[in-house]
């Protein structure tokens, strides 16, 4: 089941389930349907999810490891976690402009869980249950913020820096989808989830036993090798498998 995020002409934003190229409105994420429906091709969709933050794993592919000259030898033993906060969220198709404080603008095309319910101290075996579906997310980055900033704050919470969607996939096994980001017409990324060094039982366990998660909430879970630059004018599609493409336009 698909669960949208939209706004339909001269209304504010409502949740539907998307059926073929409908969406039937609902009260709320997952919730009872209304009797409306919406054409998808009259609607604009937002990034599907109310999180009170965005919870990042770095360093979670052992390639991307290697391709940011780290040593792939000495493998992290817990998860690395960073912060997006919710002013960097983006919806499906808008445009994101190049931000004028870097010259290393860097695309990073992940596996999102959404949380469905409070997680706090759960175990790897019952985690997932508490996940209301997966998306798509894009971990834009200015990259040497990243290196010369005290904190990451600008370099990844910036304005839009975290384009989402375009929907909620609920029937998701993530263990082993292909994950795959093209940069304007360019095959820049190519991976599976299962080369992950912490699944995402895990990683969400992790996060939960020292910060609890809410509802609404935003895992993005790791980036394969390929990140790289980007410049004006450039279009971002990352697919993973079952859960359909998110696209990114950098103005």
């Amino acid at each position: 089941m698909k669960l949208v995020k939209f706004t339909p002409p001269g209304s504010a934003a409502l949740w539907g389930i998307l059926e073929e190229e409908r969406i039937i409105v609902t009260n709320g994420p997952g919730g009872e349907r209304t009797g409306n429906n919406y054409a998808l091709d009259k609607v604009v969709l937002k990034a599907p999810a109310n999180p009170t933050k965005i919870v990042c794993v770095g360093r979670n592919y052992v390639d991307h490891i290697k391709e940011m000259e780290n040593d792939a030898e000495n493998l992290p033993k817990e998860p690395g976690l960073f912060l997006k906060a919710p002013n960097a969220l983006a919806d499906p198709g808008e445009s994101v402009p190049y931000p004028p404080f870097t010259k290393e603008f860097h695309y990073e095309g992940e596996l999102a869980a959404v949380v469905g319910c409070v997680l706090k101290n759960v175990s790897e075996d019952e985690v997932l249950r508490c996940v209301l579906g997966y998306t798509i997310g894009i971990d834009l980055t200015a990259r040497e913020c990243q290196r010369n900033d005290l904190q990451w704050t600008r370099a990844k919470s910036s304005d839009k820096f975290c384009p989402l969607g375009p929907w909620i996939e609920t029937d998701l096994d993530p263990r082993d989808v292909g994950i795959r980001t093209v940069v304007s017409g360019r095959v820049a990324q190519d991976s599976r989830t299962s080369l992950m060094i912490f699944p995402v039982a895990r990683i969400l366990s992790y996060i939960s036993s020292f910060m609890t998660l809410y509802p609404g909430d935003v895992v993005l879970t790791g980036t394969p090798s390929g990140v790289g630059p980007l410049q004006r004018g450039d279009e971002i599609a990352v697919t993973v498998e079952g859960v359909g493409t998110l696209v990114t336009r950098i103005s």
